[in-house]
């Protein structure tokens, strides 16, 4: 008896792994009526209970739904989609169905997800009265930073502009007589602790009084208002680790309090019901329960094909981000779609380095002794250096562990021991191949980076130092001192230096030519093409090939 228990138990196991469904991830822009969810996966809207489950898919076009919003009374769920072509505002019931496109207007070509200033006529919400639906336009707009904020009737008819100069999302009062609203949208910015004259507060506009104010001020970021009671839920990233969680505003005694405390990621995109609030956080949607203030994570599985996500066979040659010549010339060095090739100049394989689609690898740099290859990836989670055999006949090899900032620039030294690079803290360093050891060469002020040059010796490092309110100036750096030493001055921008091949100068470019141009209409002097190439010797003996010649 025992042992039939044991194989049916061990049975169930089986079965049981065997069905399951794997636990979806990147699911965007939640909205939630009573126990269902509504939300964004693979481009297409899918529903599932609060409680998690298998999702349903609502809707299925090679275009993007994106943005749902619940009606009031749970019937319908408006969003934005690209059925025929336009990003426009949509309209159907929320247990699937038939959409009706309730928009006509012209996109200015910025119309993509991705976008910085993100896609167009999103959908905000619903008038209290589920007669209208709320949605951002830039249809009146030449700028792309700005938008204006309508209603488009459910029935159908011409959409209407709210007597508002710009805005960006936005929430009705209960009794429609308000609005709580963004005046600048800049949501799918990728900035992060933005302190600025960009920065988001909510208003409150009264559409009686036509009078505006101000709520829950700050300095930081305070976005996507939600009205509920005499609450207004939003995001702010006010908080000492400068992450999106969640607040809310009692407008009764004006006082805000903070709801969630993340620190690692931000909430993004939240969504109001009748008795909670939706929200993505690291890829997951959330549940945020508003009488008990707490939060758990809605567990979203799939059962589907996914066709696109099966193993396939690509071309990759239209998505070659960088390439070079192997130091003997029999092979060439693509980096593609974030994995690093090899290539025959005549016969033998390609072979694939990195195959590692977990992870993005780029700026591969051949080693000049032809051994290895070096290359950026973040497959430990962070931006990371690493080398590998070009035979591929060894295992990658990390050289660096410093997390933080995006690295780039990668560049051997000519001896192939040591890397230099680069990162988006405007710091220069060099890693040694066989210690492993990271050394800090410079740091700037001002601008996207350093950018260096090894000299012929592997001894030296050159590069243009960018300091506030000064021109560029170009360094050496020595790596037995662990020194840099300024070899032009602060009269002139100078960049882009180079050693030359015998190590004997350093070629730069530097805007110093001045040959004026008379305008007889503003009665100035303008100077045009100032940049040109120079060159700088490196010891006192060295003589300047310019220099005149005295027979």
């Amino acid at each position: 008896m025992k042992r039939l228990i044991l194989l049916i138990t061990l049975l169930f196991i089986f079965f049981s792994n065997f069905y399951s469904q794997e636990e979806g991830r990147l699911l965007r822009f939640p909205t939630i009526h009573n126990d269902q969810v509504v939300f964004t996966y693979t481009g297409d809207l899918y529903t599932v209970s609060t409680n998690g489950g298998i999702a349903r898919k609502l809707t299925n076009h090679v275009g993007l739904e994106l943005f749902p919003r619940f009606s009031n009374d749970g019937k319908w769920i408006a969003f934005t989609g690209q059925y025929d072509g336009n990003t426009e505002v949509y309209v159907m019931p929320s247990t699937g169905g038939i959409p009706k496109r309730l928009t006509y207007s012209a996109t200015l070509g910025r119309d993509d997800v991705s976008d910085r200033m993100g896609p167009n006529n999103l959908v905000m919400g619903w008038t209290p009265d589920d007669k209208n639906i709320l949605f951002r336009s830039r249809m009146y707009e030449f700028n792309d930073f700005k938008g204006h904020l309508f209603l488009a009737p459910i029935d159908g008819g011409i959409h209407k502009q709210l007597p508002l100069p710009r805005g960006g999302f936005a929430s009705y009062s209960p009794d429609g007589k308000k609005l709580a609203y963004n005046r600048i949208f800049r949501e799918f910015r990728t900035w992060k602790k933005y302190r600025g004259g960009m920065a988001d507060d909510i208003s409150i506009y009264d559409f009686e009084t036509k009078e505006t104010k101000t709520i829950a001020e700050s300095p930081a970021q305070d976005i996507i208002p939600m009205w509920h009671g005499d609450n207004i839920y939003f995001l702010s990233d006010r908080d000492e680790n400068a992450r999106m969680n969640l607040y809310v505003y009692n407008l009764t005694n004006g006082e805000t309090r903070k709801l969630t405390n993340y620190t690692d990621f931000d909430i993004k995109f939240p969504s109001l019901g009748n008795n909670a609030i939706v929200y993505e956080y690291a890829g997951y949607i959330y549940y945020f329960d508003l009488a008990s203030e707490v939060s758990k994570k809605i567990d979203v599985q799939f059962a589907e094909d996914f066709a696109v996500s099966r193993p396939k066979q690509i071309d990759v040659s239209k998505s070659v981000s960088n390439y070079e010549i192997s130091p003997d010339g029999k092979r060439a060095l693509f980096g593609a779609r974030g994995e690093v090739f090899t290539v025959p100049a005549e016969s033998g394989i390609t072979r694939n380095l990195t195959n590692s689609s977990g992870a993005h690898e780029r700026n591969s740099k051949w080693s000049p002794d032809g051994k290895y290859i070096a290359y950026i990836s973040d497959k430990s989670g962070e931006d990371e250096v690493y080398i590998i055999p070009q035979d591929g006949s060894g295992d990658a090899i990390q050289l660096t562990n410093q997390k933080g900032a995006y690295k780039w620039q990668l560049s051997w030294s000519p001896d192939s021991k040591k890397i230099l690079f680069s990162d988006r803290e405007l710091k220069l360093y060099y890693v040694d191949i066989d210690s492993k050891k990271v050394t800090e060469v410079a740091q700037g002020e001002t601008g996207r980076g350093l950018f260096g040059s090894w000299s012929p010796d592997s001894k030296w490092i050159t590069y243009a130092l960018p300091e506030h309110r000064k021109m560029n100036r170009i360094w050496v750096y020595s790596l037995d001192e662990k020194k840099s030493y300024s070899i032009t001055d602060d009269w002139y921008n100078s960049g882009s230096p180079i050693f030359s091949e015998d190590g004997k100068y350093i070629y730069f470019v530097s805007q110093r030519d001045f040959r004026p141009t008379y305008s007889w209409t503003e009665w100035n002097h303008a100077y045009q093409d100032m940049s040109g190439i120079y060159l700088i010797t490196l010891a006192k003996d060295t003589k300047s090939p310019f220099e005149p010649k005295n027979d």
